[in-house]
């Protein structure tokens, strides 16, 4: 059951942020839920459609549907392993695995990269810079089928750091992913806002709407593999964020006309003769490079992370394809011969739960 709740702004509740008023006026439990209704179009300032940072005005009128909420029990530790590549008193760094959902959510409650760093550090070690007490520790995520490099913070004070060091693009993220067809250019960049899809509500979309946020992927091709009867051949790029939008490679990649190999929420838009996802069963995308300066001790920390078993093995089959290494995917291919391999794979993760 859903319910419409509204209130109007008052003067010392001007020029706020709309998803930091909704919160901040109970309209929502938090800023991430306001934030995420917003998203999903079911919050009006008079009687329109706006982006979360839009800034209300005294006399606004803000309508909300409310969904009843659910009791939500804190989330508990659970023994799930984690590939730690780096830890200290302040931060964590990791390799994550496949099937492994950042925090709980409707659909997940438990087994969880949460469960697994509550288990790991214990309650009182970590973060909670989100106010809620299911996302300890979280200050990025990962989609659930993508693996590799992640920060996860203990105290307070690294992670407010992190997340501040995200948003002004201070922290170096980069993806390798392998796409269908052929990029013809070497390097590429795709600036476009994504906001949450109006026919799919479970997909994000380029959208040109007001709730649509910027979002910013550059990439560089590493290496192509030459088309077959049955497909149109395939592109290994480097892909990176200076946004961090859900979904953001795989909706950038999809709209430039080149989804994500074996992408199963996006996979309808690739092209139509594009039929081999190469046995995989989720999206060939994995966090291979992360570079940030430590929040207290001001190291500069950079890390590299080899492909998993399964990816491993879709790059393998076309090995007898390949049309040559571009410069910098000769580059690539040899920081990674020194780069260690995750240790946790995803059958390991199953057998945990």
């Amino acid at each position: 059951m859903s319910q419409l709740a509204q209130r109007t702004v008052t003067a010392a509740e001007a020029s706020q942020r709309l998803d930091a008023y909704c919160a901040s006026c109970g309209l929502f439990g938090s800023r991430a839920a306001a934030a995420k209704a917003i998203e999903n179009g079911e919050v009006q300032v008079n009687g329109q459609t706006v982006a979360k940072k839009h800034l209300v005005q005294a006399g606004d009128l803000v309508c909300a549907l409310q969904a009843e909420a659910p009791e939500v029990l804190p989330a508990a530790a659970e023994p799930i392993p984690l590939d730690v590549r780096f830890e200290d008193e302040h931060l964590l760094v990791i390799s994550k695995q496949a099937m492994l959902v950042c925090h709980p959510c409707d659909d997940y409650r438990s087994g969880t990269l949460v469960n697994a760093l509550l288990h790991h550090c214990g309650p009182e070690h970590l973060c909670n810079v989100q106010g809620e007490d299911d996302r300890q520790g979280i200050v990025h995520r990962l989609d659930r089928d993508t693996t590799g490099l992640m920060m996860a913070a203990k105290t307070d004070e690294a992670g407010q750091a992190l997340m501040e060091a995200i948003q002004v693009k201070a922290v170096d993220r980069r993806y390798l992913a392998l796409v269908h067809g052929i990029l013809p250019h070497d390097t590429g960049m795709i600036d476009a806002p994504i906001a949450r899809s109006a026919t799919d509500r479970t997909r994000m979309a380029v959208r040109d709407v007001p709730s649509a946020r910027d979002a910013l992927t550059t990439f560089k091709v590493l290496e192509r593999f030459e088309a077959a009867p049955k497909d149109n051949g395939y592109t290994l790029v480097e892909c990176k964020l200076f946004t961090g939008r859900t979904h953001q490679i795989r909706v950038h990649m999809t709209y430039a006309g080149h989804p994500l190999v074996g992408d199963p929420l996006y996979r309808a838009h690739a092209p139509k003769h594009s039929c081999s996802d190469l046995g995989l069963n989720r999206q060939f995308l994995h966090s291979y490079r992360l570079g940030f300066v430590h929040p207290v001790t001001g190291e500069q920390l950079e890390f590299a992370d080899n492909l998993p078993t399964d990816l491993s093995y879709a790059l393998d089959d076309l090995e007898g394809r390949s049309m040559g290494k571009t410069q910098y995917g000769e580059n690539v291919a040899n920081m990674l011969a020194f780069a260690p391999y995750p240790s946790v794979e995803s059958w390991v993760y199953e057998e945990a739960r």
